[in-house]
């Protein structure tokens, strides 16, 4: 079965989902486990800004 493609969220939105992320981290009520699943959520979210921004660089500056 066709796996659908899943639509890529803008990189301002990235940055902004990241924010968030930051702001839940920097929460003293969210709780330990909380917080390393939304740092891991959050290193992958800079993994997949990094490919793109360099994407983007490559094409700029070709």
């Amino acid at each position: 079965m066709a796996e659908a493609k899943k639509e890529e969220k803008s990189i301002e939105d990235t940055f902004g989902e990241l924010d968030l992320l930051a702001r839940k981290l920097e929460d003293k009520e969210t709780p330990l486990e909380e917080s390393f699943r939304l740092y891991r959520q959050g290193m992958e979210l800079l993994k997949d800004l990094n490919r793109r921004l360099d994407t983007v660089e490559k094409r700029c500056f070709r």
